[in-house]
């Protein structure tokens, strides 16, 4: 069996569309050696790191596809990270991909985030990780948004089998694109092995100086988009603020967007105006090799998502040996189960966490919880799963 795999996201490893590529396709190659793999990587990856040396990999360049059919200018071509427009991952999804999967002498072609053609020439297999602009207008404003949205999910139905990350995710897909149960399986998500309460603690020192973190701190990293719900953590701090705040401040991590916007809320505005700000600290952007310290480091992870397709981050803190709180969304109970601190709204997250602060039994009861749930998963799994998908779908 052959399959030719979409790579547009090789190159995005702090996106979850990228992290789920670079884990499926090197464990796809340990659990079935014999498997042939292509990587269809879009014109501007050049020089892909980390791909196995067994994989194929195939640059769209290779079939004509040159970034200037799409009018890019000469100078901006074979930019590593370059040539990302709308218009050109269109061109490379509904042309390029498809085109190149045939050429290659694919079996099946597996497009692994939300953004599969509206015709491929071979089978099609395109794995949704949510579907939330369908379920939140704030995510589809705008009209290139929502032409992209209508194209990609009428290309959904088209695939001939989809995969997802949830049984949460599945339900949200029956419901928003129209795909009969049948025709969706569910392949979960893992953590990297880094991810381990001792594993790599030697560099625990190094990125505490790198980010200048505290001796202890509470941790939100993620986006800031609206479903984040970042507000309800830094209402919640007005609480923690009031019980100890300069012993335990909150360390908030990621990259920070174009705040004052309905999709992206102005957080550093909402948390001056809470009066916290002493004891908040923003230390954006964190490399992906530093994050298993970040979580090692800090004492609770707090992750008030009210939707999430998975919940990954929650699940590499877990791993890391960090206890969790999280709002009470569907998926974290399908996902995460009793080994997280579910909470309602902010005063229960600010209880939950100073109860995590200060009770050690309970700490130590969530921490081995959560220690015990992530052995649940892993890449190989996923891996195993989705190459059971393949089979079904070649034979269909």
């Amino acid at each position: 069996m052959h399959v030719a795999i979409n790579g547009w996201f090789w190159d995005q490893q702090a996106t979850g569309s990228g992290q789920y590529l670079r884990h499926l396709v090197p464990n796809l190659k340990k659990v079935s050696p014999d498997l042939g793999l292509s990587l269809i990587l879009p014109p501007h990856i050049q020089e892909p790191d980390d791909v196995p040396a067994s994989v194929n990999v195939i640059n769209a360049r290779s079939f004509g596809h040159a970034p200037h059919a799409l009018g890019i200018p000469p100078a901006r071509r074979g930019r590593r990270r370059g040539n990302r427009g709308r218009l050109a991952k269109v061109f490379f999804e509904q042309r390029s991909f498809p085109r190149a999967a045939s050429e290659v002498g694919a079996d099946l072609a597996h497009v692994p985030y939300w953004g599969p053609p509206l015709s491929c020439p071979v089978k099609l297999i395109s794995t949704v990780l949510d579907v939330i602009p369908l379920q939140f207008p704030v995510y589809n404003r705008g009209l290139l948004t929502s032409l992209y949205t209508s194209l990609v999910s009428v290309a959904a139905r088209g695939s001939n089998h989809i995969i997802t990350i949830s049984e949460t995710a599945k339900l949200d897909i029956e419901e928003y694109l129209g795909i009969p149960e049948d025709k969706i399986s569910v392949a979960y998500l893992s953590h990297d092995a880094g991810f381990h309460p001792r594993l790599g603690s030697e560099r625990d020192a190094a990125v505490r100086e790198k980010y200048d973190l505290p001796e202890r701190f509470v941790l939100y990293l993620g986006g800031f988009d609206w479903r984040k719900q970042v507000n309800m953590l830094l209402l919640s701090y007005t609480y923690v603020a009031e019980a100890d705040g300069d012993a335990f401040p909150l360390v908030i991590a990621g990259r920070e967007p174009a705040w004052n916007d309905q999709l992206f809320p102005d957080m550093r505005a909402y948390s001056s105006k809470l009066g916290i700000d002493d004891y908040v600290r923003w230390i954006g952007f964190v490399d992906e090799e530093d994050k298993p310290s970040l979580y090692r480091l800090a004492d609770v992870f707090a992750f008030p998502s009210i939707y999430e397709g998975f919940g990954l981050m929650a699940l590499e803190a877990l791993a890391s040996g960090t206890p969790v709180v999280t709002s009470k969304a569907l998926v974290f109970e399908e996902v995460l189960e009793d080994a997280v601190y579910m909470v309602d709204n902010a005063r229960e997250m600010a209880g939950a966490i100073i109860a995590l602060l200060i009770q050690q039994p309970l700490r130590e009861t969530m921490v081995n919880q959560g220690l015990a749930l992530a052995s649940k998963y892993s890449w190989r799994k996923t891996a195993q799963e989705t190459l059971a998908v393949y089979e079904a779908v070649l034979h269909s």
